[in-house]
């Protein structure tokens, strides 16, 4: 013991000793204060300024995925300088773009994924209650710790440090997987059907019902037979028979264990292709 806490003072001295020294804080991450508006549509919306132009009126959404601006505000900020237009362009989609800065306020973000596009229920809204060229979504305000007065019709903004994915990229990517194929059952096909009642809390599972030329029917399994273990694992519950029936590749041969009669019979069991 005495060894142990002399070993002890010698690790805590060095970390008592700078602690007496002044310590160096990290610099307090500036806050930004930036006014918004109320539309009578109830959103919110901000003036921006992009790659220095502007300022332009902004919806801006905190639900929205991505940060959108309309084709007279990408033309104007120089957004489509060698964007080459998709073949199937809805709404004058022209699909994403970066824009260099993103300023809301006074609070700039560089490098800032955006779509181009005249949507729809934006453009409806700029007509009913004048220009509104566009969207500022979770692209931009994923970068800060936001805080939002109603009262005042303010927000503040802290950095935060943390870059958001590209949203865009992630849903293409998304799209393109699924194809892919989807295990809908498990793969090794059995043939039978199991049942524990409630309260039940004897070792094993009843097996009630056998499907003719099964698997399992092949092998000597019997209704009324209480399944013990599947594949040298327990099946105490259903939830463990499933468990260790998913865990069996198809055409592996398996060792079963099931109680008859009083007596404990080991059934050899090939498991057919589910799919």
């Amino acid at each position: 013991m005495k060894r142990f806490l002399c070993g002890l003072t010698l690790l805590l001295l060095p970390v008592v000793v700078r602690a007496e020294a002044p310590l160096k804080l990290e610099p307090e991450a500036k806050k930004v204060t930036v006014p918004f508006e109320i539309l009578k549509s109830g959103h919110m919306a901000v003036m921006v300024k992009v790659n220095g132009k502007g300022p332009y009126k902004l919806i801006f959404d905190t639900g929205a995925p991505v940060n959108l601006v309309n084709n007279k505000l990408a033309k104007e900020a120089g957004l489509l300088e060698g964007v080459k237009k998709p073949a199937f362009a809805p709404f004058g989609s022209a699909g994403e773009v970066t824009i260099k800065t993103l300023e809301v306020g006074d609070q700039k973000a560089e490098d800032v994924a955006a779509v181009v596009m005249d949507h729809p229920t934006v453009a409806a809204i700029s007509k009913a209650l004048g220009p509104i060229d566009g969207l500022v979504g979770f692209p931009f305000f994923a970068r800060y710790k936001m805080t939002l007065d109603y009262q005042a019709k303010t927000m503040t903004f802290v950095p935060s440090g943390y870059k958001p994915p590209d949203v865009m990229r992630a849903v293409a990517l998304a799209i393109m997987a699924s194809d892919q194929p989807k295990v809908l059952a498990p793969a090794a096909h059995w043939g039978f059907v199991a049942a524990k009642k409630e309260g039940d809390e004897e070792e094993g599972v009843d097996v009630k019902d056998v499907l003719p030329d099964s698997p399992v029917a092949k092998a000597g399994l019997k209704a009324g037979d209480r399944l013990l273990t599947l594949d040298r694992r327990w099946t105490d519950t259903l939830a463990d028979l499933y468990f260790a029936a998913s865990l069996v590749q198809p055409g592996t041969e398996t060792i079963l264990t099931v109680k008859r009669g009083g007596k404990d019979v080991t059934l050899k069991v090939t498991p057919a292709s589910g799919l």
